[in-house]
Protein backbone atom coordinates (compact mmCIF):
# COMPACT_ATOMS: atom_id res chain seq x y z
CA UNK A 1 0.00 0.00 0.00
CA UNK A 2 2.87 2.22 1.19
CA UNK A 3 4.87 1.55 -2.24
CA UNK A 4 1.62 2.17 -4.58
CA UNK A 5 0.95 5.40 -2.74
CA UNK A 6 4.79 6.42 -3.21
CA UNK A 7 4.95 5.57 -6.99
CA UNK A 8 1.47 7.97 -7.18
CA UNK A 9 3.30 10.80 -5.65
CA UNK A 10 6.34 10.44 -8.13
CA UNK A 11 4.13 10.30 -10.94
CA UNK A 12 2.22 13.29 -10.00
CA UNK A 13 5.28 15.10 -9.14
CA UNK A 14 6.22 14.84 -12.56
CA UNK A 15 3.04 16.84 -14.39
CA UNK A 16 2.35 19.48 -11.20
CA UNK A 17 4.24 22.06 -13.01
CA UNK A 18 3.21 21.64 -16.57
CA UNK A 19 -0.38 23.48 -15.24
CA UNK A 20 1.83 26.44 -15.53
CA UNK A 21 2.43 26.49 -19.31
CA UNK A 22 -1.45 27.47 -19.15
CA UNK A 23 0.34 30.64 -17.64
CA UNK A 24 2.11 31.40 -21.12
CA UNK A 25 1.52 34.77 -22.36
CA UNK A 26 1.76 39.41 -21.96
CA UNK A 27 0.59 41.76 -19.88
CA UNK A 28 0.88 45.72 -19.02
CA UNK A 29 3.90 46.37 -16.86
CA UNK A 30 2.68 47.52 -13.69
CA UNK A 31 4.61 50.41 -11.27
CA UNK A 32 8.05 49.20 -10.93
CA UNK A 33 8.42 47.80 -7.32
CA UNK A 34 9.66 44.26 -5.81
CA UNK A 35 6.60 42.73 -5.57
CA UNK A 36 3.84 44.31 -8.38
CA UNK A 37 0.33 44.01 -8.09
CA UNK A 38 -2.04 43.05 -10.74
CA UNK A 39 -2.62 45.93 -13.34
CA UNK A 40 -5.87 46.43 -14.85
CA UNK A 41 -5.48 47.55 -18.79
CA UNK A 42 -4.98 44.80 -21.61
CA UNK A 43 -5.26 46.69 -24.33
CA UNK A 44 -1.56 46.81 -26.12
CA UNK A 45 -1.46 43.07 -25.47
CA UNK A 46 -2.49 40.75 -28.22
CA UNK A 47 -2.27 37.37 -28.22
CA UNK A 48 -1.64 34.62 -31.43
CA UNK A 49 -4.09 31.54 -30.79
CA UNK A 50 -2.41 29.09 -31.93
CA UNK A 51 -1.32 25.14 -31.26
CA UNK A 52 1.68 23.88 -30.05
CA UNK A 53 3.49 20.45 -29.79
CA UNK A 54 6.38 19.35 -27.64
CA UNK A 55 8.15 16.50 -27.41
CA UNK A 56 9.43 15.37 -23.56
CA UNK A 57 12.65 13.71 -22.44
CA UNK A 58 14.53 13.47 -19.15
CA UNK A 59 17.28 15.73 -19.40
CA UNK A 60 19.32 15.46 -16.42
CA UNK A 61 18.69 13.35 -13.13
CA UNK A 62 20.77 13.03 -9.78
CA UNK A 63 21.60 10.34 -8.34
CA UNK A 64 19.14 9.04 -5.79
CA UNK A 65 16.44 10.81 -8.04
CA UNK A 66 14.41 7.63 -8.14
CA UNK A 67 13.82 8.28 -11.94
CA UNK A 68 15.99 6.91 -14.76
CA UNK A 69 13.47 8.44 -17.57
CA UNK A 70 11.22 9.99 -19.27
CA UNK A 71 9.30 10.27 -22.11
CA UNK A 72 5.60 11.97 -23.62
CA UNK A 73 3.95 14.98 -24.89
CA UNK A 74 2.06 18.24 -24.28
CA UNK A 75 -0.26 19.64 -26.94
CA UNK A 76 -1.34 23.00 -26.05
CA UNK A 77 -4.21 25.36 -27.90
CA UNK A 78 -4.96 28.81 -27.22
CA UNK A 79 -7.61 30.44 -28.97
CA UNK A 80 -10.19 33.47 -28.06
CA UNK A 81 -9.13 37.45 -27.84
CA UNK A 82 -8.01 39.95 -25.99
CA UNK A 83 -11.76 42.03 -25.59
CA UNK A 84 -13.51 38.77 -23.96
CA UNK A 85 -10.93 36.46 -22.72
CA UNK A 86 -8.74 33.71 -23.46
CA UNK A 87 -9.67 29.77 -23.58
CA UNK A 88 -6.81 26.73 -22.58
CA UNK A 89 -6.74 23.39 -23.25
CA UNK A 90 -3.87 21.06 -22.84
CA UNK A 91 -2.93 17.33 -22.48
CA UNK A 92 0.29 16.06 -21.14
CA UNK A 93 1.08 12.56 -21.33
CA UNK A 94 4.26 10.94 -19.93
CA UNK A 95 5.81 7.54 -19.33
CA UNK A 96 8.07 7.28 -16.32
CA UNK A 97 10.60 4.79 -15.64
CA UNK A 98 12.15 4.34 -12.07
CA UNK A 99 15.28 3.38 -10.60
CA UNK A 100 13.48 -0.35 -9.62
CA UNK A 101 12.49 -0.66 -13.73
CA UNK A 102 8.58 0.22 -13.41
CA UNK A 103 6.92 2.40 -15.98
CA UNK A 104 4.38 5.34 -14.56
CA UNK A 105 1.72 6.39 -17.67
CA UNK A 106 0.52 9.94 -16.50
CA UNK A 107 -1.96 11.51 -18.70
CA UNK A 108 -3.09 15.24 -17.09
CA UNK A 109 -6.06 16.77 -19.17
CA UNK A 110 -6.58 20.57 -18.62
CA UNK A 111 -8.75 23.02 -19.74
CA UNK A 112 -9.34 26.59 -18.61
CA UNK A 113 -11.08 30.02 -19.75
CA UNK A 114 -9.79 33.23 -18.38
CA UNK A 115 -11.51 36.65 -18.87
CA UNK A 116 -9.46 40.10 -19.56
CA UNK A 117 -9.39 41.70 -17.84
CA UNK A 118 -9.11 39.26 -15.13
CA UNK A 119 -12.24 38.56 -13.39
CA UNK A 120 -12.77 35.35 -14.05
CA UNK A 121 -11.54 32.31 -14.08
CA UNK A 122 -13.26 28.83 -15.10
CA UNK A 123 -10.82 25.86 -14.88
CA UNK A 124 -10.98 22.02 -15.03
CA UNK A 125 -8.29 19.43 -14.60
CA UNK A 126 -8.24 15.27 -14.18
CA UNK A 127 -4.85 13.75 -13.92
CA UNK A 128 -4.61 9.65 -14.74
CA UNK A 129 -2.08 7.87 -14.19
CA UNK A 130 -2.35 4.11 -15.61
CA UNK A 131 -5.36 4.85 -16.81
CA UNK A 132 -7.13 5.18 -13.83
CA UNK A 133 -8.35 8.77 -12.82
CA UNK A 134 -6.10 10.21 -9.63
CA UNK A 135 -7.44 13.47 -9.13
CA UNK A 136 -9.81 16.17 -10.51
CA UNK A 137 -10.71 19.68 -9.87
CA UNK A 138 -13.31 21.74 -11.05
CA UNK A 139 -13.96 25.27 -10.57
CA UNK A 140 -14.87 29.12 -10.82
CA UNK A 141 -12.38 32.06 -9.54
CA UNK A 142 -14.45 35.35 -9.34
CA UNK A 143 -13.69 38.34 -8.60
CA UNK A 144 -15.17 42.32 -8.85
CA UNK A 145 -11.91 43.72 -10.36
CA UNK A 146 -9.23 42.54 -12.33
CA UNK A 147 -6.35 42.79 -9.03
CA UNK A 148 -6.93 41.66 -5.50
CA UNK A 149 -8.62 38.80 -3.30
CA UNK A 150 -10.62 36.20 -4.98
CA UNK A 151 -13.82 33.68 -4.05
CA UNK A 152 -13.68 30.17 -5.90
CA UNK A 153 -16.40 27.79 -6.23
CA UNK A 154 -15.18 24.83 -6.22
CA UNK A 155 -17.15 21.92 -7.71
CA UNK A 156 -14.78 19.31 -7.23
CA UNK A 157 -12.85 17.60 -5.52
CA UNK A 158 -15.75 18.68 -3.20
CA UNK A 159 -18.10 21.38 -3.18
CA UNK A 160 -17.26 24.32 -0.97
CA UNK A 161 -16.17 28.00 -1.52
CA UNK A 162 -12.80 29.45 -1.16
CA UNK A 163 -11.54 32.95 -0.44
CA UNK A 164 -8.10 33.79 -2.04
CA UNK A 165 -6.60 36.96 -0.08
CA UNK A 166 -3.90 39.22 -1.20
CA UNK A 167 -2.97 40.38 -4.60
CA UNK A 168 -3.69 37.26 -7.04
CA UNK A 169 -2.73 36.49 -10.45
CA UNK A 170 -4.60 34.17 -12.77
CA UNK A 171 -2.68 32.06 -15.06
CA UNK A 172 -2.91 34.00 -18.66
CA UNK A 173 -2.79 37.60 -16.23
CA UNK A 174 0.52 36.34 -14.68
CA UNK A 175 1.87 35.46 -18.11
CA UNK A 176 0.99 38.85 -19.40
CA UNK A 177 2.68 40.28 -16.74
CA UNK A 178 5.72 38.58 -17.58
CA UNK A 179 5.90 39.45 -20.82
CA UNK A 180 5.28 43.28 -20.54
CA UNK A 181 7.43 42.99 -17.87
CA UNK A 182 9.98 42.02 -20.11
CA UNK A 183 8.89 44.95 -22.17
CA UNK A 184 10.01 46.95 -20.33
CA UNK A 185 13.55 45.94 -19.23
CA UNK A 186 12.63 44.74 -16.00
CA UNK A 187 14.61 41.68 -14.64
CA UNK A 188 12.45 40.53 -11.86
CA UNK A 189 8.67 39.86 -11.30
CA UNK A 190 7.45 38.65 -7.92
CA UNK A 191 3.61 37.78 -8.01
CA UNK A 192 1.06 35.45 -6.40
CA UNK A 193 -0.26 32.65 -8.60
CA UNK A 194 -4.02 31.29 -8.81
CA UNK A 195 -4.02 28.09 -11.17
CA UNK A 196 -6.73 25.80 -9.65
CA UNK A 197 -4.03 22.83 -9.38
CA UNK A 198 -4.19 20.34 -7.31
CA UNK A 199 -7.46 20.49 -4.30
CA UNK A 200 -8.19 23.56 -5.83
CA UNK A 201 -7.51 25.79 -2.81
CA UNK A 202 -3.55 26.69 -3.58
CA UNK A 203 -1.80 29.78 -4.28
CA UNK A 204 1.85 29.74 -5.22
CA UNK A 205 4.36 32.46 -4.69
CA UNK A 206 6.38 33.18 -7.51
CA UNK A 207 9.71 34.98 -8.52
CA UNK A 208 10.28 35.33 -12.28
CA UNK A 209 14.00 36.23 -14.07
CA UNK A 210 13.55 37.76 -16.85
CA UNK A 211 17.06 37.67 -19.40
CA UNK A 212 18.20 39.45 -22.23
CA UNK A 213 15.75 40.50 -25.25
CA UNK A 214 16.78 38.53 -28.32
CA UNK A 215 15.67 41.05 -31.19
CA UNK A 216 13.91 40.02 -34.33
CA UNK A 217 16.44 38.11 -36.82
CA UNK A 218 18.88 37.61 -34.48
CA UNK A 219 17.75 34.34 -32.48
CA UNK A 220 18.04 30.87 -33.25
CA UNK A 221 15.92 29.21 -36.24
CA UNK A 222 13.51 26.78 -34.61
CA UNK A 223 13.25 23.67 -36.73
CA UNK A 224 10.01 22.05 -36.62
CA UNK A 225 9.05 18.87 -37.79
CA UNK A 226 5.42 19.87 -38.76
CA UNK A 227 4.15 23.46 -39.06
CA UNK A 228 6.36 26.74 -39.66
CA UNK A 229 7.60 28.47 -36.64
CA UNK A 230 9.21 31.46 -38.17
CA UNK A 231 9.76 32.38 -34.23
CA UNK A 232 13.54 33.64 -35.32
CA UNK A 233 12.01 36.88 -36.44
CA UNK A 234 9.62 37.43 -33.26
CA UNK A 235 11.79 38.89 -29.86
CA UNK A 236 11.62 37.03 -26.91
CA UNK A 237 13.57 36.21 -23.69
CA UNK A 238 14.81 33.85 -21.26
CA UNK A 239 13.20 33.06 -18.96
CA UNK A 240 12.64 31.15 -15.26
CA UNK A 241 10.11 30.91 -13.09
CA UNK A 242 10.75 29.58 -9.35
CA UNK A 243 7.17 28.48 -7.23
CA UNK A 244 7.50 28.74 -3.65
CA UNK A 245 4.71 27.77 -1.20
CA UNK A 246 2.63 30.66 -0.50
CA UNK A 247 3.45 30.48 3.11
CA UNK A 248 7.28 30.94 1.96
CA UNK A 249 8.45 33.99 0.34
CA UNK A 250 11.02 33.92 -2.20
CA UNK A 251 14.40 33.44 -0.88
CA UNK A 252 13.35 31.82 2.23
CA UNK A 253 13.84 28.28 0.54
CA UNK A 254 14.37 26.41 -2.05
CA UNK A 255 11.89 26.06 -4.59
CA UNK A 256 9.44 23.45 -5.20
CA UNK A 257 10.12 23.76 -9.14
CA UNK A 258 11.64 26.00 -11.58
CA UNK A 259 10.45 26.08 -14.90
CA UNK A 260 12.56 28.14 -17.84
CA UNK A 261 11.60 28.74 -21.40
CA UNK A 262 12.11 31.09 -24.05
CA UNK A 263 9.19 33.18 -24.31
CA UNK A 264 8.40 34.63 -27.59
CA UNK A 265 6.51 38.07 -27.91
CA UNK A 266 3.68 36.75 -30.08
CA UNK A 267 2.94 34.26 -26.95
CA UNK A 268 4.77 30.93 -28.06
CA UNK A 269 7.09 29.15 -25.80
CA UNK A 270 10.19 27.33 -26.84
CA UNK A 271 12.88 25.64 -25.40
CA UNK A 272 11.09 24.67 -22.36
CA UNK A 273 12.48 22.80 -19.61
CA UNK A 274 11.03 21.92 -15.35
CA UNK A 275 13.63 21.20 -12.74
CA UNK A 276 12.46 19.33 -9.92
CA UNK A 277 16.01 19.76 -7.98
CA UNK A 278 17.00 16.42 -8.65
CA UNK A 279 15.85 15.66 -11.77
CA UNK A 280 14.53 17.60 -14.52
CA UNK A 281 12.87 17.18 -18.16
CA UNK A 282 13.49 19.33 -21.26
CA UNK A 283 10.43 20.17 -23.51
CA UNK A 284 11.28 20.39 -27.39
CA UNK A 285 8.79 22.33 -30.05
CA UNK A 286 8.16 19.66 -32.73
CA UNK A 287 4.66 21.64 -34.02
CA UNK A 288 3.34 25.24 -34.21
CA UNK A 289 -0.27 25.75 -36.07
CA UNK A 290 -1.60 29.31 -35.61
CA UNK A 291 -5.11 29.83 -35.90
CA UNK A 292 -7.44 32.96 -37.10
CA UNK A 293 -7.83 35.12 -33.78
CA UNK A 294 -11.60 35.16 -32.77
CA UNK A 295 -13.49 38.45 -33.48
CA UNK A 296 -14.29 40.28 -30.80
CA UNK A 297 -18.06 40.84 -30.22
CA UNK A 298 -18.07 44.71 -29.46
CA UNK A 299 -14.82 46.24 -30.78
CA UNK A 300 -13.78 49.64 -29.51
CA UNK A 301 -14.31 52.61 -31.85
Amino acid sequence: MRDRARKRAWGLLIVAPVLALGAFGAYPWAPPSAHAGPGPALKDVVFAPHRAVYDLSLDAAQSGSGVAGVNGRIVYELSGNACEGYAQSMRFVTQTLNQEGDVQTTDLRTSSWEEVPARRLRFSTSTYQNEMQAEQTQGVAKRTQASGEATVDLARPQKREVKLAGDIYFPIQHSMAIIQAARAGRTILAADLYDGSESGDKIYSTSTAIGRQTKPGAGPVVSLAKGFADLDRVPSWPISVSYFPSTQAPGDTVPLYEMSYRFHDNGVTSSLRINHGDFAIKGELKELKYFEPSPCKNPEP
